[in-house]
């Protein structure tokens, strides 16, 4: 009579942890790549309202860098992940742009190093095209 012994080998878990520890690879770098992708949305909303503030500004005193603006440029986005400036502010116009902070996440995204946005909401990003940005 043969003894049937319940359960798994030794070679058979390290089989199933070592299909575990590939599979959890290559999730971490799908899911890396995702959340870098949607914190770009945290730059996209505060480009949109710094550029509607201008607008607001050009409605109200004639110009987009009247000194009676109170426009904030040059300052981290909410979650600190991006710094709003605008790179060419006229009396007629103007271009915003994000840049990651450095040592944040963002600043590891390779995709989308930077995103623009112009008074006539003409949409950027580099390397990248607009749309994969934006």
């Amino acid at each position: 009579m043969t003894k049937h012994s319940k359960g798994f080998t030794l070679i058979e878990l390290m089989i199933v942890v070592a299909i575990i520890g590939i599979l959890t690879t290559i999730a971490m770098g799908w899911f890396g790549d995702n959340v870098i992708a949607s914190n770009r949305t945290e730059a996209r909303k505060a480009l949109s309202e710094t550029a509607g503030s201008l607008e607001k500004c050009k409605s109200l005193y004639g110009a987009y860098d009247d000194g009676n603006c109170t426009v904030a440029l040059g300052v981290a986005t909410e979650n600190n992940y991006y710094t709003i400036t605008g790179t060419s502010l006229l009396p007629s116009s103007f271009t915003l742009t994000a840049t990651p902070v450095a040592g944040e996440p963002q600043a590891n995204d390779a995709d989308c190093t930077t995103l623009t946005l112009t008074n006539t909401g003409v949409k950027g990003g580099t390397p990248a095209a607009a749309n994969e940005c934006w």
